[in-house]
């Protein structure tokens, strides 16, 4: 928890970039994702992926997949303990073999400011490697009060069109993350987007948006066929 609060102090929740500021996102080039899948039956191994897609093509231009070994345990509110050092060191292996291909922005598969502590994976990845991260999650977590309950899918029963968003709000007060069912026209599942460092959530939700040719985002798309490994 003091380590948590110590890098949580970091944390910048608004855009530090030109090409964020810009409608179309003028400037920027590559956008990265990163995950983390198991094998089944193994807890202690697992694949780190990290993919750098160009933008706005969305084409592949890195890939980075190694089986790694998995030494700390897992912790309710602290998988990022678990999970960021091995997704660090990826990041750090692309910088120092083929830097001219280092993302200006990374996708993470999980939260950021959607955390117990306001402090997930996204924002524990982008405040160690210094780059603009955001979180896209697939299920609901429930902290500050939110929880997937009636009010919760009426809500999201009544986005409509493309785009469409709803801010997901705790009891706090805070705006914790953007809901949105309709990045794609055919899915009706809800994801979760949230910010991980140097992006405000505005931006972050544009931005996942644009990476979308299915209902989630290419960059972490494109890390999860890795999963086959624990299927």
């Amino acid at each position: 928890r003091r380590e948590q609060t110590r890098l949580k102090a970091s944390v910048v929740e608004e855009d530090t970039e030109e090409w964020q500021k810009d409608p179309h996102f003028t400037g920027l080039e590559r956008v990265g994702g990163v995950d983390l899948s198991y094998i089944k039956g193994d807890e202690s191994r697992a694949c780190a992926s990290l993919v750098v897609l160009s933008f706005p093509a969305l084409e592949v231009l890195y890939q980075d997949c190694r089986m790694v070994a998995v030494t700390a345990p897992y912790v309710a509110g602290f998988l990022a303990f678990r999970e960021v050092p091995v997704l660090v060191e990826a990041v750090q292996r692309l910088q120092q073999e083929e830097p001219q291909l280092q993302p200006q922005v990374l996708l993470v598969d999980g939260n950021g400011l959607l955390h117990p502590r306001g402090f997930g994976t996204a924002c524990h990845l982008g405040v160690l490697t210094d780059l603009p991260c955001i979180g896209v999650a697939k299920n609901l977590l429930h902290v500050d009060g939110v929880v997937r309950d009636e009010l919760h899918r009426e809500q999201v029963r009544s986005l409509q069109r493309p785009g469409e968003t709803f801010p997901l709000t705790g009891a706090s007060g805070k705006v914790l993350a953007m809901v949105s069912c309709h990045f794609h026209n055919n899915s009706s599942r809800p994801l979760y987007v949230s910010v991980g460092h140097r992006v405000s959530l505005g931006t972050a939700v544009r931005l996942v948006r644009a990476c979308c040719r299915f209902r989630i985002p290419e960059p972490i798309r494109q890390v999860r066929p890795q999963r086959g490994l624990s299927a």
